[in-house]
């Protein structure tokens, strides 16, 4: 691959193999053709082995808690909407941890980019069941199987009307890069489940196991129809990848905002005067 300006020379911990190699490559790729202002590019993760894929970056990045990335990213893009927000984790931090956050991000429509890594396992914590195993999935506390059906993350958000939902697989490189564009471009939160293997604590879900329960929609999917939309995240038998909901006349959440109806300059740019929030006070009172 060749270098780009997002590359950095570091120690990585991650297995030889792992899909989150690939994301990272592809995304750097993404990075070098849209070509974002450094200086206004910040990535957000929690905790795990996704999680640290800005730490490889050269950009800006906040590593906050489990499943606590989605609040900073919100109140980052809310406080300088000149900001192009990433958000990176794996399917443990953002759907079991970060759950109630997905949800009310979704709700909320910020202007930012949602990529998780999906490998239905949890790695950084040596292969316990993830909140999208799937069912029978053998682990060294599920030691008879997971019981429970995988949480399905496309679904959730097309039934919340989030503006871009997609998934891809990292074996399929050109196409996720496709996609990633796309959502990165996108005005409102873009969600993009991405399929990658762990190589390590998944035997089941491998590569091979993606490309022969995988299909790419074709041209006959309308991503602007809702409920076909729904009905292609609630296959199993072969999973499709590519953009399955799309809604462009949402209103964002940073543009909603009340402070900035009267003022346009962002938040962490205002200077505070008791005199500006007495005058406030005052007109909400009458």
């Amino acid at each position: 691959m060749a270098k780009t300006p997002f590359d950095l020379e570091c120690d990585m911990a991650w297995c030889p193999g792992c899909g989150n190699f690939g994301i990272l490559n592809t995304l750097k790729e993404v990075l070098n053709d849209l070509k974002p202002d450094p200086e206004k590019l910040v990535f957000v993760s929690g905790i795990g082995q996704a999680a640290k894929a800005p730490q490889y970056l050269k950009c800006h990045y906040f590593n906050g808690l489990h499943g606590r990335a989605l609040p900073p990213a919100v109140a980052m893009k809310a406080s300088n909407r000149e900001l192009t927000v990433i958000v990176e984790s794996g399917d443990g931090d953002m759907y079991g941890e970060g759950g109630n956050h997905f949800l009310h991000t979704i709700r909320r429509n910020p202007d930012i980019t949602n990529i998780v890594h999906n490998n239905m396992v949890y790695g950084l914590t040596k292969g316990q069941a993830s909140p999208t195993s799937e069912r029978g999935f053998k682990t060294p506390v599920q030691v008879e199987g997971v019981i429970l059906e995988p949480f399905n993350p496309l679904a959730v958000a097309i039934a919340l009307d989030a503006s871009f939902v997609a998934r891809v697989f990292i074996g399929f490189r050109d196409h996720a890069k496709e996609i990633l564009k796309k959502a990165i471009l996108h005005k409102g939160y873009a969600l993009v489940d991405i399929f990658q293997p762990c190589v390590t604590f998944n035997k089941i879900n491998t590569y091979a196991w993606f490309r022969e329960h995988t299909y790419l929609l074709d041209a006959s999917h309308d991503p602007k129809d809702r409920p076909q939309a729904f009905r292609k995240a609630i296959e199993t038998e072969k999973m499709p990848l590519g953009i399955f909901y799309l809604r462009e006349d949402k209103p964002v959440f940073e543009e909603q905002i009340p402070a900035y109806k009267e003022d346009p300059t962002p938040l962490w740019k205002r200077e505070v005067r008791a005199e500006a929030i007495a005058r406030r006070i005052q007109k909400l009172k009458t």
